[in-house]
């Protein structure tokens, strides 16, 4: 029986995340996944914060690229990332829940763009990015 497109998204997050050793050890949690969309959370601790005392811009980067790769893998396809730009638009503070939110806007042949918003726990936006994908050889597992 062939898979849906959501047991397929569920079934490639799982086969990344088994080897996405960067994104457990900075405390990364998928917490919803779809074709082409995925929300990854993380609570913003000691150790991601800077010299300013708020989350370091490369841990939000991180957080966001982590659910764009989450979503634009998500239909078996190996894909990776060709550019992404992102706007901090907040800070994130200790404490704070950070929640990214990765969705599909165009997927043409073997290139993808996906924006992914990162909010607090409030719904504040701390950060808006875009991401550019490109396909390449490869699946996550064997259909």
């Amino acid at each position: 029986m062939p898979l849906t497109p959501k047991q397929r998204a569920e079934k490639s997050a799982a086969a990344m995340w088994a080897e996405d050793n960067a994104s457990k050890w900075a405390g990364m949690a998928i917490t919803e996944i779809d074709e082409g969309r995925s929300v990854l959370e993380l609570t913003v601790e000691e150790h991601h914060c800077n010299g300013h005392g708020i989350c370091h811009g490369g841990v939000t980067f991180m957080l966001a690229d982590s659910a764009f790769a989450f979503a634009c893998n998500s239909r078996n396809q190996s894909t990776v990332a060709q550019h992404n730009l992102i706007s901090y638009l907040a800070p994130g503070r200790l404490g704070d829940r950070l929640r990214a939110e990765a969705t599909e806007l165009s997927l043409q042949g073997r290139s993808g763009i996906y924006d992914i918003k990162v909010t607090n726990q409030t719904g504040l936006t701390i950060a808006e990015f875009r991401g550019f994908s490109r396909a390449i050889n490869g699946k996550l597992f064997e259909e």
